[in-house]
């Protein structure tokens, strides 16, 4: 049996340049799947964040609270589709670095695996434009009509990132944790950088930035068309 290294990157922040949930529930709103008010859930912690003034992950949270909100009853096919349009006019909205990473990994012959909390169909149709061997990302039920109920699949498990790292490992044995690489951009990062040998933290939040530094953790930061190593 071969053996394979692996190389788990986040996605929202780390590889694409915005969030494909905020880009999801935008279009949802656009297309009147999801009523206008839904930007009532996060237009507040959206202008604080734009100010300075509030972090990104209250903002996050905020849409991520909306899309629960409303999923219920929206048809699958319907969001796919819009799904699939996103990643059609967006995928590319990339950082470089990240990008040419995934892409040196994989010629060193590594598995690589992106882990996120968007919407693991909206996730498949981007990723596989950037050769990933396996996506985790949330997932939602549906009824016999093919309509969201609302509920989250699996919450427990995809919530902390380093459980589906621990589910790699134990359901691949040709997978192993020597030499594995995590990239991740946020404090809720850590749980997946911690659980490799060799993390990342790229364009980090305050947060992650003070727990690399106290761990000794590498710091890269992309502005414009310049990478920085810290």
């Amino acid at each position: 049996m071969a053996i394979q290294p692996v190389a788990f990157f986040d996605i929202d922040g780390t590889l694409f340049r915005s969030s494909l949930l905020i880009e999801l529930v935008e279009e949802l709103i656009a297309a009147g799947l999801f009523p206008a008010s839904a930007r009532n859930t996060y237009t507040d912690t959206y202008a604080l964040w734009q100010a300075r003034q509030g972090t990104y992950e209250a903002y996050i949270s905020s849409v991520i609270a909306a899309f629960q909100q409303h999923i219920a009853g929206v048809h699958y096919g319907d969001f796919a589709d819009l799904g699939q349009q996103i990643v059609s006019a967006k995928g590319k909205c990339v950082y470089r670095y990240t990008r040419s990473y995934i892409d040196r990994l994989k010629q060193e012959g590594y598995s690589i695996i992106a882990i996120s909390q968007s919407p693991k169909t909206i996730l498949d149709n981007f990723c596989r434009e950037y050769g990933f061997d396996k996506v985790y990302g949330r997932l939602y039920a549906i009824d016999s009509m093919h309509r969201f109920t609302g509920e989250t699949l699996d919450e427990q498990l995809i919530a902390n990132k380093a459980n589906i790292v621990s589910r790699v490992f134990a359901r691949h044995p040709d997978i192993t944790a020597a030499g594995s690489i995590a990239v991740g951009d946020t404090d809720g990062d850590i749980p997946l950088l911690s659980a490799v040998e060799h993390p990342v933290c790229f364009n980090p939040n305050r947060a992650l930035y003070d727990h690399a530094t106290e761990h000794n953790w590498p710091i890269v930061v992309e502005r414009k068309d310049v990478i920085y190593k810290l």
